[in-house]
């Protein structure tokens, strides 16, 4: 009777809204992948193994036992054991450098057979519960240099190792916990050097440095000016004036001697889209077609031929966005937008009511994830953001991009199911 009574509990508990919302959202994707890859000659089904929408539908079975084994292990385990799921992913992140095998140049694939697993996207939702686990404790502060230095470093370490498989789309994702950070305390000048960084970053690719250097010249001997008689303000403008150029310096070196070619190409690329469109930017200059082609309407579901003719290189994993475009046109995309948009304004809904800080922390663990792949992905393939090969959530083929985000989603959602037994605690 008392199994039956928490089951019923679970039953009610659970935000089914949001399944149906990741329902809705993994159909349109199956969908969207067989059009990516239609070939009206050849004929085959939407569920022939063989290609990639029957691959997907594999994987979309698949889940069931994955969601199965989520809602029936006990929600506080997330919570208890955060730090041995981040520990034994670490390790395996680290053993893929070593026994995984390479792909497009990076090496993060275990693969067996047919079958290939990425570690990269699991780490994730590791890495989210250890932050939940670590923030959640009754003496953790981030206004507090030591607790905001561990919490960058839980951050941290899974990107570095990600690196080291040169996987740096990936790793660029663990950038969004910033975010969380801030929503837990985190004082606001911390991403606002962030963000300054970025926009400095920027400014160096578009403006030549002598011209950078100058308008920094320019900004110091003003305020020196403006404030003659404060000395203290005076060094600390100098000082800031050579960290930045510092900056600029560092970016230019970065660019052109870490950056690996391919690398410096995409940026190239993003700085100018017109640079080389037969070669390094085919993929952004087709994907811009492919996409404006679709107009208001589209040209009709499986009618894309920027699809049917493979003019977008990986339409259907990092582009599939193009798909939607042209063959659902702007109606279409501004209709995959929203439900991305409410699927993470009900993530934060789900965040906000929670009962202590540990569902909290993971549930903007998970929007900041959501968003981060939703925003960049898409803005990749209109030319906002250099291509740095991350999925779109629950759209992109690949069943470790599947599997990663219905963890992630799932385990909220059990979190959540559950969230009237947990003590209102360090709110």
């Amino acid at each position: 009777m008392a199994l039956a009574s928490r089951d019923e509990q679970l039953v009610r508990g659970i935000d089914w809204f949001t399944v149906f919302l990741y329902m809705g959202m993994v159909l349109i994707g199956w969908l969207n992948i067989f059009a990516a890859v239609y070939d009206p000659q050849s004929q085959l089904s939407i569920f022939d193994l063989s290609t990639n929408s029957g691959k997907q539908l594999l994987w979309i079975g698949t889940t069931i036992i994955l969601i199965t084994a989520i809602m029936v292990i006990d929600f506080k385990t997330y919570d208890k054991l955060a730090w041995v799921f981040y520990g034994f992913m670490a390790l395996v992140l680290i053993g893929v450098i070593f026994v995984g095998a390479e792909v497009k140049g990076s090496h993060s694939w275990f693969k067996i057979g047919d079958f290939s697993l990425q570690p990269a996207e699991f780490s994730k939702t590791t890495t989210a519960l250890a932050l939940a686990r670590f923030l959640s404790m009754p003496t953790i502060r981030l206004d507090k240099q030591k607790d905001m230095l561990i919490a960058f470093a839980i951050i941290g370490l899974p990107p570095l190792i990600i690196i080291a498989q040169n996987e740096t789309g990936s790793a660029l994702v663990f950038g969004a916990f910033v975010m969380v950070l801030y929503r837990e305390g985190l004082p606001g000048i911390y991403p606002a050097i962030g963000l300054g960084a970025v926009v400095l970053f920027i400014l160096t690719l578009l403006i030549e440095p002598i011209w950078l250097y100058s308008g920094i010249g320019v900004i110091v001997v003003a305020f020196i000016v403006i404030i003659p008689k404060r000395l203290p303000n005076i060094l600390t403008v100098l000082i800031a004036g050579f960290l930045v150029s510092g900056v600029v310096f560092g970016v230019d070196f970065f660019v052109n001697s870490v950056l690996q070619p391919h690398q410096q190409n995409r940026i190239k690329v993003l700085v100018n889209p017109d640079i080389d469109p037969l070669g390094v930017g085919w993929n952004v200059t087709q994907s811009k077609i492919a996409i404006g082609s679709g107009g208001v309407a589209g040209k009709g579901y499986l009618q894309g031929t920027q699809t049917k003719f493979d003019f977008v290189p990986e339409q259907s994993t990092d582009f599939i966005f193009c798909t939607v475009g042209e063959e659902h046109g702007f109606i279409g995309s501004i209709v995959i937008i929203a439900l991305f948009v409410t699927l993470l304004y009900r993530i934060v809904f789900i965040a906000e009511r929670q009962k202590n800080k540990f569902g909290r922390v993971y549930a903007y663990s998970v929007a900041a994830i959501f968003f981060f792949h939703f925003m960049v992905n898409i803005g990749m393939t209109i030319g906002l953001f250099p291509v740095i090969g991350i999925p779109l959530p629950f759209f992109s083929y690949g069943g470790s991009s599947l599997y990663s985000f219905t963890i992630l989603l799932w385990v909220l959602l059990k979190i959540d199911a559950h969230r009237s037994e947990v003590l209102n605690r360090n709110l």
